[in-house]
């Protein structure tokens, strides 16, 4: 990456627009992304998440408004803009046949860096994958695999990423290792746009969210600001019934921690 940031947001979106024939997708949407903060652009699918994403990222020419990544025009900067960031999409763009250290020096490679080995490297200890690097790909779990394709993204040091839908098919411990790997691209001061439909993932994640819908942005601020167009919240005292974690933690919560695979107070058993 050669292009070097401008002041001010890093991501800036001022009256975008964009049909599909007769479908109005985006009618108008508005944001800025700060530099080093997560933005979650939150909405459900076919609310135009992932063409506010494809237009940013040069992959789709808007009808109407302006955009600049990085301090870069979208519309008249477009190689600059390219060379700012790194996109992940829905699924993870990972070749199966290699381990994960060979997709990650392929790409080193391909963008012509030097010591891709000790780059492969630092980026499979910094997202746990260090005793997995030499695994074929095709081995891994769905978190690995989405923990893999956001390494391969860093690679260069883009100041910007943006995220469609990162933790989209995965099971809860895969979403859980996704955010993780999120949460630490903040702390080393990479600028994350998040598109997601996940309510908690938003709330998890991100510094300020932004709610689209009807193509365009309703609401945007932070969780606090977001909770306050609330009323007032009531207290009241209820009875809370035990969910089915409560339960499960309950009957095998310790013996797992100690690695025993006895089951005493196993619920419907016959003596």
């Amino acid at each position: 990456m050669t292009a070097q940031p401008t002041a001010g947001p890093a991501i800036r979106v001022r009256g975008l627009k964009k049909s599909y024939k007769e479908l109005e997708v985006l009618r108008g949407v508005d944001f800025d992304v700060a530099p080093g903060s997560i933005f979650a652009l939150l909405g459900p699918n076919g609310a135009g998440k992932t063409t506010v994403v494809n237009i940013l990222s040069t992959l789709l020419k808007a009808d109407a408004g302006t955009s600049s990544v990085n301090g870069f025009d979208v519309a008249t900067q477009a190689a600059d803009v390219r060379e700012s960031f790194s996109l992940t999409g829905q699924f993870a763009a990972v070749d199966e046949i290699l381990s994960g250290r060979e997709n990650l020096v392929l790409i080193a490679k391909l963008r012509h860096l030097k010591d891709s080995g000790t780059i492969a490297d630092d980026l499979l200890a910094r997202f746990a994958l260090t005793d997995a690097a030499a695994r074929r790909v095709s081995t891994y779990s769905g978190g690995m695999r989405r923990r893999l394709d956001i390494a391969m993204s860093l690679i260069g040091n883009p100041p910007v990423i943006f995220l469609d839908e990162p933790t989209a098919g995965l099971d809860p411990q895969g979403r859980i290792e996704v955010w993780q790997a999120v949460e630490a691209l903040a702390e080393t001061g990479t600028t994350v746009l998040l598109t997601t439909q996940h309510l908690d993932e938003a709330e998890q994640l991100a510094d300020r969210i932004a709610i689209l819908h009807g193509g365009r942005i309703i609401v945007n601020g932070t969780l606090a600001e977001l909770k306050q167009l609330l009323p007032p919240a009531k207290v009241e005292y209820v009875e809370k019934q035990p969910t089915l974690e409560d339960v499960f933690l309950s009957i095998v919560g310790e013996d797992a921690k100690d690695g025993d695979d006895s089951r005493p107070g196993t619920v419907g058993t016959d003596s």
